[in-house]
């Protein structure tokens, strides 16, 4: 019975990285406004992909409200980012790890325009 257990329990811990890699991104907007506009590209590039927020099904992503974005690799990004009220901001040198939750602060926000 302890070998059983044993078993199990090594075959629980080795099955954890590939449940991991299973979960889609995800974006948390931390920021204290709703956000219409995610925009990633290629750390110190202005490639900026599709608008990411179209993806949720309102089509806007709340304060605290987390969006998966499947299909975006692991890396360095620089970020889009826009606001109902029509300002726009950049986000620069965001970590993006396959499967976990990235998140994007006020105090992550800068050169915004209107």
């Amino acid at each position: 019975m302890r070998r059983l257990s044993l078993a199990a329990a090594i075959i629980l811990i080795a099955a954890s990285p590939a449940r991991a890699a299973d979960k889609p991104t995800r974006f948390w907007n931390l920021t204290s406004a709703t956000v219409t506009e995610l925009r990633l590209a290629p750390m110190g590039t202005t490639k900026f992909g599709d608008n990411l927020v179209l993806n949720d099904k309102d089509k806007e992503i709340d304060h605290d409200e987390r969006l998966a974005i499947p299909g975006v690799a692991a890396g360095a990004y620089d970020a889009r980012i826009g606001f109902p009220n029509g300002a726009v901001c950049a986000v620069k040198n965001i970590a993006i790890e396959a499967g976990k939750v990235f998140s994007i602060e006020d105090k992550d926000l800068a050169d915004c325009t209107k």
